[in-house]
């Protein structure tokens, strides 16, 4: 019988994980196709970070909606939904035959990502006991993910060179369905409760969700239009507003999307701005080393690919063997602090190993570096987020962490591009060493946020004093 339990538990974290595995794969596919993206359907040097950037209004603007889906109406069916609308707008953007349609598939990939990705996080919440068990199961969701961004960069590289672009959304499109339909014999059925227990905040549903999209479209619109614009200024301010009525119907309303309670829970808050801080490192960076191999060091996709590996299998290794072994020795506050430590050393390595006409090895110290950092902090984020949440309300606050991760990458990418683009004439070709600048500046600013944002760590709550656990038991309580 235990036998028998523990196989299902093993293939749901499988399942699980794979779920991550195809949203990372997403993130770094996409990236290294950009140059061929922007060349075939006419993107603008500043207008091509649309790719990303749609994905991210999707998915940020809707996270609340679909954490609050995942508590109501059961994780496992939010789980499925979210892959079968993430695979149809993979299918859809592949087919995109202009900017305009590919950045709308890409919405609405977010869309489903923003249903898939609290529901994830919730199962494994609710699947594994709080402490080793949990810490476990998310340290391999996170290597899932730095295994989904490895396989990203060498597919991505493959598929664009040998059959074009449109492949790297094509090829989400059968993992994403099969994922979905082997959900319902892996996955524990929804309890009953869950489908029919207290109503839904629909307004607090319409005005997050038109809030936070706001909010992010703001942010990624700034650089290209201007802050001072309507789709700059007037969209942040109009986030902010319905943010801030949200805040009101939440108190107000009976049955919250987002319970004003769960801001009390000082681990969630603390992780909300840690994932703010590195998601806006990370989403940035990404883009930054894609321009360097391919704008400045001559690589076609496929190199680019190959050249993300170092970094990404690095990433997967930390998060698997390193971050359970940590968070049970030192806990949450020091495990979280030397993640960003060393992902903001990583990130300022690999600016001082750019140059023109250098070789990869000169940013290789700076991969690996980063690499560590990231894989140390991204599972540990999460496993502060979950820490002292009500089962019944995992949706949510997988949800609001995510956001802040959503919102991170949108002002990372925004404020990152425009900090390496600035003086650079856009409507021309500019001097390979003035790009290398720009891009090594960006890289700076994104290595030193890191660090500092690595302090907010220890504002995480102490708990109290337990007996300590067996020397050889991987991720124990946190602390």
């Amino acid at each position: 019988m235990e036998t028998s339990v523990a196989r299902r538990s093993g293939l749901a974290l499988a399942l699980l994980a794979f779920a991550q595995f195809v949203i990372a794969l997403d993130y770094n596919i996409v990236y290294v196709a950009l140059p061929d993206i922007g060349r075939e359907l006419g993107f603008t040097a500043q207008s091509l970070q649309w790719v990303v950037s749609a994905y991210a209004v999707g998915f940020g603007g809707f996270l609340l909606f679909g954490g609050r889906i995942v508590d109501r109406f059961g994780a496992r069916r939010t789980f499925v939904a979210g892959l079968a609308i993430f695979g149809f707008a993979c299918l859809a953007g592949g087919f995109a035959g202009n900017p305009g349609l590919l950045d709308a598939a890409r919405a609405v990939q977010g869309l489903g990502a923003a249903l898939l990705t609290p529901a994830t996080l919730a199962l494994i919440s609710t699947s594994f006991a709080e402490g080793p068990a949990r810490n476990r199961a998310l340290a391999v969701w996170g290597a899932a993910g730095s295994g989904g961004l490895a396989a990203g960069a060498l597919l991505g590289g493959v598929l664009t060179n040998a059959l074009g672009w449109q492949w790297v959304l094509f090829l989400l499109v059968p993992l994403a369905l099969g994922a979905a339909l082997a959900a319902r014999p892996v996955l524990a059925a929804d309890p009953v409760r869950s489908a029919v227990r207290g109503g839904f905040d629909l307004t607090g549903a319409i005005v997050a969700s038109a809030g936070s999209s706001l909010l992010v479209l703001g942010l990624v619109s700034g650089p290209e239009v201007g802050w001072v614009s309507w789709r700059g200024l007037g969209a942040l301010l109009g986030g902010a507003v319905l943010l801030a009525v949200f805040a009101v119907v939440e108190k107000r309303t009976r049955d919250p999307l987002a319970p004003l309670r769960l801001f009390g829970n000082r681990s969630l808050l603390v992780a909300m701005g840690v994932i703010l801080v590195f998601q806006s490192g990370l989403g940035g960076a990404y883009y930054l080393f894609t321009a360097y191999l391919q704008n400045v060091l001559g690589y076609n996709a496929l190199q680019a690919g190959l050249a993300f590996l170092p970094l990404t299998i690095i990433s997967m290794a930390a998060s698997l063997k390193l971050t359970g072994i940590l968070l049970g020795r030192w806990g949450i506050r020091t495990t979280l602090f030397t993640g960003m430590l060393v992902n903001g050393a990583g990130l300022a390595l690999l600016a001082v190993g750019m140059a023109v006409g250098a070789s990869f090895w000169t940013v290789l110290a700076g991969l690996v570096v980063w690499g560590v950092g990231g894989g140390l902090t991204f599972p540990a984020m999460f496993v502060s987020a979950a820490s002292g949440v009500a089962p019944g309300e995992q949706g949510v606050a997988s949800a609001l962490a995510t956001t802040s991760q959503q919102i991170g990458g949108a002002i990372g990418l925004a404020v990152l591009v425009a900090v390496a683009n600035a003086g650079l004439d856009l409507h021309a070709v500019p001097e390979p060493s003035a790009v290398v600048g720009g891009l090594r500046v960006a890289l700076w600013v994104a290595g030193i946020a890191s660090v500092a944002g690595g302090f907010l760590a220890f504002l995480v709550k102490r708990p109290p004093r337990q007996t300590r656990t067996a020397p050889d038991t991987v991720g124990a309580s946190a602390e």
